[in-house]
């Protein structure tokens, strides 16, 4: 082990856990509207926490055994309703949510087709299926049409619709079209969407009854913790008899349940939130030079080639009290080392302004 250590060292890929720095301006985290900081979402989760006095601290087991209750019930049915969608099943983690449905519902004689850029959580489920792996070109659509064209069994095209290391928004309406002109089922992780527009580009977009699941993500906008599947019921009934994840894990206990239906009341009450944030990222781009290319959601990047560089812009940004982090290879692709910006409602005018004007160099650079 250590030997292996020392050679991520040398190579300068080696992780390590450091704290948060306190005070410094928010251009990390993925907390875009502000509900995990929320002082009006922390007292409303206080007051219903007061109106279940009986409710148990712990699960005290998976969900097929003690672990349910008509509280998780009643969320899900909320959920679903909320996302315009027949069923919906909770997980304790978007990380656990993708493992359960990538890994159980492809056969051996199925295709998987994903986004080249793709989470990793789905890439490690997509990994444990026995079906045929393909990948296309981030959103390349004649990349994806020409896989297409060589599936075998049932076809899965897995999306995200706001990318989480590019920022980017996939073409929805196009690829739901693809899928329907070969047959194949459209999932779209809506992770980092979710909040940000509304209930999600699914439904911005009105594609909610020609995409076949959707992974709804609570520990991003909604500032939580946990992640839905939501689709037919007859997949929710397919995951809870089959996806091993689900099945063999402790449920989420009852305070994190109530947490993820206060974050979706919260967000109902404040849609404001999101128009002031979408001001934020226009604040942005107005102070970014032309040659700039912006992406129209939370997340920006700027390149900046190579591990080395990268730590040392991001260091550079946080001894100026900018919160920006360095995202690098294996990560993402060498050489597409970058500074991931995340953007956020809470952050002023005159932060932001600090932040275009302190990227200049890095932008010239790459």
């Amino acid at each position: 082990m250590q030997l292996e250590l020392d050679a991520l060292k040398a190579q300068g890929y080696l992780r390590s856990l450091t704290p948060t720095v306190s005070g410094l301006e928010d251009f990390s985290s993925n907390d875009y509207l502000g509900f995990s900081r929320s002082v009006s979402l922390k007292a409303l989760f206080e007051q219903k926490l007061q109106q279940f006095p009986a409710a148990f601290f712990g699960a005290t087991g998976s969900r097929l055994l003690s672990g349910n209750t008509d509280f998780a019930d009643s969320l899900e049915r909320a959920i679903a309703h909320y996302h315009h969608a027949e069923s919906a099943l909770f997980f304790n983690s978007g990380y656990t949510a993708n493992l359960s449905l990538f890994a159980t519902l492809p056969r051996k004689n199925d295709t998987i087709i994903t986004d080249s850029c793709i989470h990793a959580s789905i890439i490690d489920g997509c990994r444990l299926s026995y079906a045929k792996r393909l990948h296309f070109r981030h959103n390349d659509l004649d990349d994806l049409k020409r896989k297409l064209q060589r599936v075998q069994g049932t076809c899965y095209v897995v999306i995200e619709s706001l990318y989480s290391m590019d920022g980017d928004i996939a073409p929805l309406n196009a690829i739901n079209t693809l899928c329907k002109e070969y047959g194949a089922l459209l999932v779209v992780d809506e992770a980092h969407a979710v909040g940000v527009y509304g209930m999600g580009l699914v439904q911005q977009e009105g594609l909610e009854q020609d995409v076949f699941a959707r992974i709804v993500t609570y520990g991003k906008a909604l500032g939580t913790h946990g992640a839905s599947i939501v689709g037919s019921a007859v997949l929710t009934q397919y995951l809870i008899n089959n996806a091993r994840p689900f099945i063999f894990t402790t449920a989420a206990p009852f305070h994190q349940l109530l947490a993820v239906q206060c974050a979706y009341e919260h967000l109902l009450a404040q849609s404001q939130l999101a128009t002031v944030l979408a001001q934020k990222i226009t604040v942005f781009k107005n102070l970014m030079p032309q040659s700039y290319l912006s992406n129209p959601g939370p997340i920006q990047l700027i390149q900046v080639p190579s591990n080395d560089a990268v730590l040392k812009a991001a260091k550079r940004l946080c001894e100026l009290g900018l919160d920006v982090r360095a995202i690098r290879s294996p990560t993402v692709p060498v050489g597409k080392e970058r500074l991931r910006i995340c953007l956020h409602y809470f952050n002023s005018d005159l932060a932001i302004e600090q932040l275009s004007r302190e990227l200049y160099p890095f932008i010239q650079q790459g």
